[in-house]
């Protein structure tokens, strides 16, 4: 194993003490086998008046929130609600509550990315290039087909709801936003309004920043060690479209965190994570985790081979990520528990299972050309049913297929995927047919709106 020591400079009376009394063999020997990046920790004691005042004030109006950021290693820190909080009173996102009035002090509620760099620069850099920033708020502010469902279909517009009001917004407040992020909205006293704030991973700030790291790391602990476990992500990548928890679960990895999870360590330091602080991977540990000579990395995307996310898979490559290196950082994670045999068998059983479901896809894409050049497409594709079929065939159960078969869920590859992409196929064929032989649309369409699942 590569062995990479890092430089850690600490300042604090208690910190210095901590390594006198240890020694330097015995701090030599606990660095033995850390697979460490060179980094510079600076620890400052104490608080500022004005933090002290924020946290007594706070600890009155909102006790939970205090005692919560108390328990966890910012509060041992002392890293303050005055250090991620308060901005320069030009941000976008200024403003002041009762107890700050009169002060040239500016806070803001909404914490991004850009706030956490200042102390996590390398975690930050490498989350902005991660499919979680760049692409995560696209479908809720860039898609005209998924803008059109969330506010026309979903939020009956076409039942004449009043297009932006807020019930107009609410599926797409509780639901989409939640996960996906959407642009944060600013009222004249700088706060948010339209229900655009709190909001999921890909959340856009006013401040030009991309980001919610809280998704993740639940404010106000913050805590690494809820962030490695599969219930962080569980409540976003789960569901009909995009169940990976449930895949998870059901794999036998899966199996293991459920039966011994309670005897893991799950509180070891960036970078010295592995087997043996766990007996079979998280989320966290195969797409993130410092494991064997791979550092850790806050680009979800980095060790992927193939998108098996939009309705063709295709290897990964530019704001996607590299296929191919991707797949050999896969592999290290792989062997650092399987053997090569082990691990190429299933790297290939993903690769045919996407050569067999993108031959299911490019059948459907031939369909669809015909009946476009036929003038037999619906002009709605979310009332069209050929249309929606369609969607159903890559965003539901195609998905459920590659994605089970990637994370070794058998049921999820099988009966929820891929015998669902045949029974798609077959009524997708069967309408196509029956537009071609009758030169027209379907009056009903044959679609279950809640679709297989």
């Amino acid at each position: 194993m590569k062995k990479v020591f890092g430089t850690i400079f600490v300042a604090g009376f208690i910190c210095c003490m901590t390594f006198m009394l240890a020694g330097p063999a015995q701090a030599a020997a606990e660095l033995e086998g850390v697979n460490l990046e060179k980094r510079q920790l600076v620890v400052h004691r104490g608080f500022t008046k004005e933090a002290k005042s924020c946290i007594e004030c706070h600890s009155q109006k909102t006790p939970g929130i205090v005692e919560n950021w108390k328990n966890g290693k910012m509060g041992h820190a002392t890293v303050s609600c005055y250090d991620c909080h308060v901005v320069e009173k030009d941000s976008p996102m200024a403003s002041q509550c009762e107890g700050l009035r009169g002060t040239n002090i500016y806070t803001s509620p909404m914490v991004s990315s850009k706030t956490c760099s200042k102390c996590h620069p390398r975690e930050v850099e490498q989350f902005l290039k991660s499919n979680h920033a760049m692409n995560s708020g696209r479908p809720l502010l860039e898609v005209p087909k998924f803008i059109g469902l969330m506010y026309h279909h979903e939020g009956a517009e076409f039942l004449g709801v009043e297009k932006g009001s807020a019930p107009n917004r609410a599926s797409r407040a509780a639901g989409c936003q939640m996960c996906h992020g959407t642009q944060v909205e600013l009222g004249p006293d700088h706060k948010p309004i339209n229900d655009t704030w709190p909001g999921g991973v890909g959340t856009r700030y006013p401040d030009g920043s991309v980001g919610n790291c809280t998704v993740c790391h639940t404010r106000h602990q913050f805590a690494v060690s809820e962030a490695r476990k599969p219930e962080a992500c569980a409540s976003c990548h789960l569901g009909p479209d995009h169940p990976q928890i449930e895949i998870y679960e059901e794999s036998k990895h899966g199996q293991i965190y459920k039966a011994h999870s309670e005897k893991w360590n799950f509180e070891a330091a960036p970078d010295t994570w592995e087997p043996g602080d766990y007996d079979a991977p998280t989320c966290a540990v195969c797409h993130m985790s410092g494991i064997g000579e791979l550092t850790t990395t806050h680009n979800v995307a980095e060790r992927l081979k193939w998108d098996l996310v939009h309705a063709r898979s295709e290897l990964r490559k530019n704001d996607r990520g590299n296929g191919m290196e991707g797949d050999k950082k896969m592999r290290q994670v792989c062997k650092s528990c399987h053997s090569t045999l082990h691990t190429n068998s299933q790297r290939m059983q993903l690769d045919n299972a996407v050569a067999l479901y993108n031959t299911y896809w490019d059948k459907a894409v031939e369909m669809k050309t015909v009946l476009q050049e036929k003038n037999l497409l619906g002009k709605d594709p979310w009332t069209d049913g050929f249309q929606e079929l369609m969607y159903f065939l890559w965003h539901h159960c195609g998905r459920r297929a590659r994605h089970g078969t990637a994370m070794n869920g058998p049921d999820y590859a099988h009966w929820h995927g891929f015998f669902q992409v045949f029974q798609v196929y077959k009524d997708m064929k069967a309408i196509y047919d029956y537009r071609l032989k009758t030169g027209q649309i379907e009056e009903l369409s044959t679609v279950m709106s809640t679709a297989p699942d």
